[in-house]
């Protein structure tokens, strides 16, 4: 019989929770904080994020992956594992089918998600939506599902350094973001590449 990972790749579910001692569960109560990503790999930016992020919210961060996305191909399910392997003995893993965050916050209502400042102009950009009509639809969804974004300073791949307040949020929806001081979290680290420098090692 093929486990909860098979499922959910399969598309038989939506949501499964990884515990950090390996057990899969398919009906857990969602966490109150939780950080996405593709964590190819997970590195320390991604735990020292989490760890302010506790200091900040008093709630333990579990980490988010969606095993499928807008722009890319679906993970297989040998990526799915070796990916939360990463995260053995160490966070608890919520495995979605939910690449957008209208969709998170469907399967995970009343979570705050820990982003970087690219990810939150994203957003609240209405081209990701179709037009600003849909992207107003959907934060108010996001909204009224009790989901809220603590949003990390982040440089871009040109090195230019985006905060918060570089995000031009629209009206009546500032509430639902709150920054972290750049004097308590700030990488410029990113999977991309560290990906990109293990290619180019001898």
């Amino acid at each position: 019989m093929s486990d909860l990972v098979d499922q959910l790749v399969a598309g038989a579910l939506d949501r499964v929770t990884a515990w950090p001692d390996g057990a899969l569960a398919r009906s857990s109560p969602p966490p109150r904080s939780v950080l996405p990503g593709s964590f190819n790999p997970l590195h320390d930016g991604h735990l020292n994020l989490a760890r302010v992020a506790e200091e900040m919210t008093g709630a333990t961060v579990a980490f988010e992956i969606s095993v499928t996305n807008v722009d890319k191909p679906p993970l297989a399910v040998g990526d799915v594992r070796t990916r939360l392997a990463q995260f053995a003995g160490r966070a608890r893993v919520e495995l979605t089918r939910a690449p957008t965050f209208v969709e998170k916050s469907r399967l995970l209502p009343g979570v705050t998600f820990v982003v970087g400042a690219d990810t939150a102009e994203r957003l609240v950009a209405a081209r990701y939506y179709g037009d600003e009509a849909r992207m107003i639809a959907a934060l108010r969804d996001m909204a009224d599902r009790g989901c809220r974004f603590l949003v990390a300073v982040r440089a871009d791949g040109a090195g230019r350094v985006r905060s918060l307040a570089d995000v031009a949020i629209p009206q009546g929806f500032a509430r639902l973001f709150t920054p972290i001081p750049e004097s308590r979290f700030r990488t410029d680290a990113s999977s991309s590449a560290i990906r990109a420098g293990r290619r180019a090692a001898p």
